[in-house]
């Protein structure tokens, strides 16, 4: 939309091959929150400067999805420019473990941001793709980045190396009750769509 972008930086995978990483971006008079950073420093330098130089944006958060590179690769660069950071606490907890940047702000359940006098609300419902994953959800545009929680239309179950299987199908159907009314729904892989995307995520993982 006018106001929310996805941003796209690729990782290369033994599993997977090169996978393109996707993270949201959005701009409310003249500021902006980014969710999930690219993958690595020079791509969220990228970034950075396109937000500032070319949108003239003062940049107010990042918001991380869960701890996985694809999520924080390029946490450090927005810490250089002071930018604060938030994530879930065991996002936190997981992120000192792999020895990587450690966002700075922690919740437990929900935290709320403001951009440009408008609200970002950002909460964990329950175990999917990893224990701590969370999803950002913007009102005013009806949208919610999932991060790998969601998945695209036809996309595979992806990396379960961190996941509860048994809990996914039940943690998005409480998203789902929570947004009825959904416009987007941005996945941490492939293309957004609808709240088509929660419900094809939801019989994916259902469990018998």
């Amino acid at each position: 939309s006018e106001n929310s972008f996805v941003h796209v930086s690729y990782l290369n995978t033994n599993d997977f091959g090169k996978v393109a990483c996707n993270g949201l971006i959005y701009i409310k008079n003249n500021e902006a929150i980014v969710f999930d950073t690219p993958t690595d420093s020079e791509v969220s330098n990228e970034l950075l400067k396109w937000l500032t130089q070319d949108k003239n944006c003062k940049v107010n958060a990042v918001v991380i999805n869960h701890f996985h590179i694809d999520c924080l690769g390029g946490l450090q660069t927005f810490h250089d420019a002071e930018i604060p950071s938030y994530a879930n606490n065991e996002t936190i907890q997981l992120a000192k473990n792999d020895g990587v940047a450690v966002p700075q702000n922690g919740f437990d359940v929900q935290n709320e941001l403001e951009v440009g006098g408008a609200k970002v609300l950002n909460r964990h419902f329950g175990e999917a793709h990893s224990k701590d994953n969370i999803i950002s959800y913007i009102p005013n545009e009806g949208l919610i980045f999932g991060g790998c929680m969601i998945k695209s239309l036809n996309g595979q179950k992806g990396n379960l190396e961190d996941a509860n299987v048994k809990e996914w199908s039940n943690t998005v159907q409480n998203i789902k009750e929570n947004y009825p009314n959904l416009k987007t729904v941005v996945p941490g892989h492939g293309k957004h769509g609808t709240s088509k995307l929660l419900d094809y995520t939801i019989k994916l993982f259902k469990t018998k």
